[in-house]
């Protein structure tokens, strides 16, 4: 379709049917859950606005999952902000009040220099629609400052390493199920049109993927330091993002980079997905897990959750599985995800990403195994429980179980999108 000389498109590809599966997978948990959260919780008359907001931001994540046309990713992109703004607002308490607005101003400041890297493009190239763009951009100036602006403008919405301070900010005061949705599906959206605009205008380029891969071996250190350190239960799941973020971006030089054997592009690039998609998973369990335990106990620090596994052992089950993929152990999709990213790593001999995933893996395990040290410890007072609704750990478990059998049948969804391109 063609408006006002601006051509409009869809397109429908094995690696978009996996997307809009994840979506729609942990969208419709997160509406099974949400009763049950909604009738524990003290959400007052803002509640109801909930479900059209996360009609219009399970909508909006589908479009970005099918558009060709930067005009089309914009109008998505923004839509789908303004909405995951709304909902991390809802509460209506002052500290929610204060990161929504922050971030709110945030994602702002990204739409502008996004728009301004799209309207360098329009005025040198005159059109917006990917396929075209993908036959005329050339590498010069012009492609370079439109990549920087664009890549600035999503790093920010994507809360990569360093633009990444508004995230625990906003999931410290936001109901369970918007964090589960933000951190699951939200901030891939940006990761995925970044990666889709600099495939074509830095094809070969050689700086600008390891200055993301090297910003990327920061956040898996610096995540993971913070999820170690804190006390408060969100701050960790939260930090955790940002680490596991890390991953995605090491990648970046295997994907995008010159000079990188058919081989190791092949294997990062279904390393790189099969990671982002038992990331949503098991970070959307893991958030159910972890408003499980506050619900019930009304405590959110970890030395408060001190001796809950006599009382809620499925909600720390669903947390231990969650991790297991986050860690990367066998068989999650974890595992299997880092594995690939391992073997591309190793034929290309980047040896220092390697070390970064492996120093990952134990901070993971460092900040887990904390969490879980309180948890069990038999000496602390005994809680009083707020009992959980039905099915609110049993949802949470089944994405937990989701990330791990991801794994184990990982030939399925990478035989899919073999060949595919974002």
């Amino acid at each position: 379709m063609e408006i006002a000389g601006i051509l409009l498109s869809l397109r429908l590809n094995g690696l978009s049917v996996l997307l809009l599966l994840m979506t729609q997978v942990i969208g419709v948990a997160a509406a099974l859950y949400t009763p049950g959260y909604l009738r524990l919780s003290e959400t007052g008359p803002l509640a109801r606005w909930l479900w059209p907001l996360m009609g219009v931001v399970l909508s909006a994540l589908s479009l970005i999952w099918l558009a060709t046309d930067l005009l089309t990713l914009y109008a998505a992109l923004e839509l789908m902000g303004l909405a995951a703004v709304g909902m991390l607002m809802l509460s209506g308490k002052a500290p929610a009040l204060v990161a929504g607005m922050r971030y709110l101003l945030l994602a702002l400041v990204g739409s502008l220099t996004y728009l301004l890297g799209v309207a360098l493009i329009l005025g040198h190239w005159g059109r917006l629609d990917l396929p075209g763009l993908a036959e005329v951009v050339e590498p010069g100036p012009v492609a370079w400052f439109a990549a920087a602006l664009i890549g600035a403008g999503l790093a920010l919405k994507a809360a990569l390493f360093p633009l990444h301070a508004w995230l625990t900010p906003v999931h410290e005061s936001a109901w369970t199920p918007v964090s589960a949705l933000h951190a699951a599906l939200v901030i891939k959206a940006s990761l995925f049109i970044l990666l889709q605009l600099w495939s074509i205008l830095l094809p070969d380029a050689f700086y600008a993927p390891r200055v993301i891969a090297w910003l990327g071996m920061l956040a898996i250190v610096w995540g993971g330091l913070l999820a170690w350190r804190t006390d408060s239960l969100k701050t960790l799941v939260a930090s955790s993002t940002v680490a596991q973020l890390g991953y995605l971006m090491v990648a970046f030089p295997l994907l995008l980079g010159p000079d990188i054997a058919p081989l190791p592009r092949a294997l990062a690039w279904e390393g790189f997905w099969l990671q982002l998609m038992g990331h949503a998973f098991a970070k959307a369990a893991m958030f159910m897990a972890a408003g499980n335990l506050i619900l019930a106990t009304g405590e959110s620090t970890l030395k408060g959750l001190a001796g809950t596994s006599r009382r809620l052992p499925l909600s720390l089950l669903v947390f231990g599985i969650a991790s297991i993929t986050l860690m990367g152990l066998p068989p999650s999709s974890g595992f299997t995800a880092k594995w690939l990213l391992l073997q591309a790593m190793v034929i290309s001999q980047q040896w220092w990403a390697v070390a970064a995933l492996l120093i990952g893996t134990l901070l993971t395990a460092a900040y887990i195994f904390r969490l879980f040290r309180y948890c069990f410890d038999e000496t602390a007072p005994r809680h009083r429980y707020q009992p959980l609704a039905p099915g609110m750990e049993l949802i949470a478990l089944t994405l937990a179980l989701t990330a791990l059998a991801l794994g184990l049948l990982a030939h399925f969804p990478l035989e899919l999108m073999h060949g595919g391109s974002p």
